[in-house]
Formats: structure tokens, sequence, C-alpha cells
């Protein structure tokens, strides 16, 4: 029997491997186009692994296939509707007996007391608010008098026009100067020529750093599709900014450490990257990026790094020169190109003031706008703005030279101080635990047992207004 089964095998075979000979050609070509979507396609998967983590990637694919469900999707669409609804209600229920129109008649001083009136309904932050006001205390009252007296003196004054408005453009110099001068300036490793500009906030410290790393590559390298490079627990300012200025936007997860994770930024470079960033401490954790990490991988690319020291700008000189082992986080460090730096922060001075530092005149000057053939004649503006508040840039000013190099010092060492209490007193109620080793003032503190969520909601009702952060829930 298997004498003759076996040349009906052989027949078979051979009409099949005659039947698919017809196909080699089209296989030819068909297959490596498939194996390359198929590559394409799990490159893709993984790189959102790496961007999101597995836990958001496979509950983002999840929703994905639900929505597919008839009648899921338009659910869920009606639901974020009424969301949307409900909020717009409420705005206008806030909104109440807002002025919509000018008074026929003007109102004079007695615009005065109804402020007072507004002001007492403001609910008390001093002392109980992270993240808005960064002065307290006893000394709180009198430094900010002082720098509502220097405000005011030139509360009608605009940097934009240099030829008339000379001493806050000295007052705007100087404080770039002597903020640059805490950032290594004076040191030799900075290359000494380090300058920048005072901006309305961190955020437009930022957007200016990214803008001018953006021309700054093009000019360098003709860059015409720029990628920028953030670990997760970066502001939401460069989002903003590759928004603006149409870059892409990498986020990476960070270590288990929450700092940047500087090999994981490394395998995202690629022949379009213009910049990548560190924070010195991040706004969700307090947490030191590895600086001088960052600043080997950008050098050694030949790519632009930004320090965000918006929090830490005017406290980490401080805190190394009380003795805390602060690690390298300036333009002593090779490779940092860019630094914002917020003044209305631990700089106290008044709301509305920062700084944007650039490692040379070459990396600043791709960013000042000069408009020579305007019918209204030069026009010459170094930031977002055109118009400034000389009266903040005063403030500023009054705010650094009151305070001094003690002052400064003496603050650092009470807040460095209160921070070490709160961490204890974290530690000592065992339902939390700390998010990782805070390196300055930011204590971000979570719970595996108890909804965090819901105890920031009752500290809010005791008039404690901290922020909640998520990705992890802390």
């Amino acid at each position: 029997m298997e004498s003759s089964i076996l040349p009906t095998m052989i027949r078979l075979r051979a009409s099949a491997n005659s039947f698919l000979s017809q196909f080699e050609p089209l296989a030819i070509v068909v297959v490596p186009i498939v194996s390359f979507l198929i590559a394409r396609v799990l490159q893709s998967f993984i790189q959102v692994i790496q961007e999101r983590g597995l836990k958001a990637t496979i509950i983002g694919f999840f929703m994905t296939l639900v929505k597919l469900v008839p009648g899921v999707k338009k659910h869920i669409d009606a639901e974020k509707q009424k969301i949307v609804d409900k909020l717009q209600s409420s705005g206008k229920s806030l909104r109440g007996d807002w002025k919509t129109e000018l008074p026929n008649t003007g109102l004079g001083t007695r615009v005065l007391e109804q402020m007072k009136d507004f002001k007492q309904k403001d609910p008390a932050w001093q002392g109980k608010c992270s993240g808005t006001v960064y002065i307290g205390g006893n000394e709180s009252e009198g430094h900010f008098s002082l720098i509502n007296e220097a405000c005011s003196m030139f509360a009608h004054t605009n940097p934009l026009h240099l030829d008339v408005f000379k001493s806050v453009v000295r007052f705007e110099a100087e404080v770039v100067a002597m903020t640059g001068a805490l950032f290594g300036s004076k040191e030799k490793a900075s290359g000494g020529e380090i300058c920048g500009n005072m901006t309305s906030g961190g955020t437009e410290s930022i957007l200016l750093a990214v803008k001018s790393s953006r021309d700054y590559m093009r000019a360098k390298k003709n860059i015409t599709c720029p990628e920028m490079i953030i670990p997760v627990s970066a502001h939401s300012a460069y989002d903003k900014a590759c928004q603006y200025f149409k870059i892409k936007l990498w986020r990476v997860p960070v270590n288990k450490e929450f700092q940047a994770d500087v090999k994981a930024i490394k395998k995202y470079i690629n022949k379009n990257t213009i910049m990548i960033v560190g924070s010195a401490p991040g706004f969700p954790h307090g947490i030191i990026d590895p600086i001088e990490e960052l600043g080997e991988l950008a050098f050694s690319y030949g790519i632009c790094l930004h320090v965000d020291l918006c929090l830490g700008g005017f406290v980490l000189p401080f805190a190394r020169k009380l003795g805390y082992p602060i690690p390298p986080f300036d333009f002593t460090v090779q490779g940092v190109t860019s630094i914002s730096a917020d003044v209305h922060k631990y700089g106290l001075a008044p709301k509305g003031t920062s700084i944007v530092l650039y490692r040379n005149h070459e990396i600043r000057k791709v960013t000042s706008l000069l408009i020579t053939e305007w019918s209204g004649g030069l026009y010459v503006s170094p930031t977002i703005a055109g118009s400034r508040p000389g009266s903040l840039v005063a403030g500023a000013w009054a705010a650094m030279l009151s305070l001094g190099q003690e002052g400064y010092l003496e603050h650092t060492r009470e807040i460095m101080e209160a921070s070490k209490r709160i961490q204890k007193g974290v530690k000592e109620i065992p339902e939390l635990f700390i998010v990782g080793r805070p390196d300055m003032t930011i204590v971000a503190f979570a719970s595996n047992i108890i909804d965090i969520f819901e105890v920031n909601d009752i500290l809010s009702s005791k008039g404690w207004h901290l922020n909640p952060l998520q990705r992890p829930n802390r």
C-alpha cells in the first residue's frame, strides 16, 4: 500500500510546486514589502511603548478597540460634551455680576475701595499655596512694600524704547548679568560670553530658548524638520513651544529615580534633533536631572541642551554654598547652551519676571527680531513681547539688590530646612511615601493605600492648595 501512495504524493507535490512557481515573481516583490510594513508597525508599536509605557499602551489599545463597538464612541463623545457644557455653565455662574462695559461715570478713587473688597474675598494664600507664591513669613510684608514702591516708581516705563527709559534698560542688563554670575559667567569653563534678556515668565523664557535652538541649528546644520527630546517630567511649556514653532516632540520616560534617562534620550537622537532638555529641579518631583551626562551627550552630538532652572535658579547656587550636595547644573557644564530662571519664584521678585540666558551671542542673536523696512522705522525686539512693563524689571532689580548674597543665603537656609521637616513629617505617616529623593524644596508624596486625590481634596477644603500630579498619581 505504501508503494501506491508514494507516487501519488510525489505527483501532488510536483503539481503544488508548479502552481506556486507561477506566483514566484509576485512573491519576490510582495514579500519584501509585507516584511517592511510589518517591521515598521512593530517599530512604531515598540516606540509607543517606550514613550508611554507598556501599561498605558495596552490601555490605549484596549480603548481604541472599545470605541470600534457600535454606539460606544458616540456615547463617549456625548459624555465629553456634557463635561464641556458643565464647565461653560459654571464659568457663566462664576462671572455673575462681572462688568461687561464701561460705566457712564467713572468711579475715581472709589475704585480702590472695590478692589480692596474683591481682594478680601480671595482665599488666604500666605504659606498655604504650592507653586503659586514663593515668599512668606515675617519678612514678606516689608519685602512686598519695597517691591510695590519700586514698581510704582517705574509703572509707565517701557524698555523697548532704549533711548527714553535708560534706567530700566540698565536694570534689565544688570539683572541678567547678576543672574549669569550665579550660573558660571565668571568661571573659565563657561566661556565668559553669557548673555540674555528678561521675560514675562518661565514659559516665555523656555519658548525663546527653544526658538533660539531651532534657528541656531538651522543655521549650523541646515535642519529644516526639527525634533526635540525631553523627559516626561519636563514642563508643559515645551509642548507649547513645539506647537508654536513646528517642532516634533519626543517625551521619554524617566528612570527609576524620576530623573531624565540619558540612555533613553540617546536612542531618539537623529539627524533632525536640535535639542534635549534637563531640569534642575523638575517641577513635579523636585529632582535634579543628570545635567553633566546630558551635557556630554549634547556636546558629542553637536546639539543644544537647555537647562530649566525656573524653580532652582535662585536656590541651588546658594544651597551649594551652604554645603548641600548640589550636582553641577549650569554653564560650567560643557554642552549647556541655554538656561531659563524665574526671578519671580525664589528670586522673590514681582510676578511676571524671568530670565533666559544663552552661552554666547551667536546663539542669542538668532532670537532677536530686526525689521529695517517697516514704514514706522527701525524695529528691534529681543523677546516675544514688544512693549514690556518696565515696572516689573525695576521690581526684580530692587528685589535682588535689596536681598543680596546674604539675604538669599538666609532665605535658602530657611526653605531647605523647611523642606527637610516636611520630608520627615511625611515619612512618619505610614500610609504615605516620598517620591524619589528631592534635591531642593519640592516634595512629592504619594500612597499605595489611600486615594491621594481625595487627600488633596480634603487639604483644599482646609485652605491648603497643593499641586496634584499624575502618571503616576502623586
